[in-house]
């Protein structure tokens, strides 16, 4: 019988994001396989999260592509952006956590081009002055990924609606980004 990796790898990534310390017995379990066969597929649990890596980065930039991060103004694209990426949530959420115990590595290229893209994202949205310009856009790019992650997390313990998912995490993130317009002549409050 011919082994589904991508069942394997989803059923993993939903596994290990509610229960991060599984073991590969537990992963192969839920699965539906057995132990031996989830080793040939994947040596270990750095290997098999790796293989994960892989999944999630392909769909970050699947999300990024269908978010249309170039078109309109930089706040929609955000809102676009987040809800693109609601599915793979979850999966982000693991590897956000799981990617720390890897160090000494380098951050794997697909990282760096997505952060490339999000990052270029709220830079177009400083030039347009929509974004404060006082917080960097690698900040608000790992702002974006921590509020990814704990909003899945929320979801997935039944603290948040699932429903609720990218207006929670927009209306905080861009509740912080977006630039306020101050008044060309402000007025000041008489002290008594």
């Amino acid at each position: 019988m011919a082994v589904d990796r991508d069942h394997v790898l989803r059923t993993a990534a939903a596994l290990l994001t509610r229960k991060s310390t599984a073991t590969m017995d537990e992963v192969a379990k839920a699965a539906g396989i057995s132990r031996a066969t989830l080793h040939r597929h994947f040596a270990g649990r750095d290997a098999l999260v790796r293989a994960l890596e892989s999944l999630g980065i392909a769909e970050c930039e699947a999300a990024l592509d269908a978010a249309r991060l170039d078109e309109g103004p930089a706040p929609e694209a955000v809102r676009r952006l987040v809800k693109a990426l609601e599915p793979a949530a979850a999966l982000l959420a693991f590897l956000y956590t799981e990617n720390q115990l890897f160090e000494g590595e380098g951050q794997h290229e697909g990282w760096t081009r997505i952060d490339d893209r999000i990052a270029a994202l709220f830079r177009r949205g400083q030039a347009a002055a929509e974004f404060r310009i006082d917080l960097t856009p690698a900040w608000l790019t790992e702002a974006l990924y921590g509020l990814l992650a704990s909003g899945a997390w929320a979801v997935m313990e039944g603290r948040v609606a699932p429903k609720d998912f990218t207006h929670m995490i927009t209306e905080l993130l861009l509740g912080g980004a977006l630039r306020q317009h101050t008044p060309q002549n402000p007025s000041r409050r008489e002290e008594s």
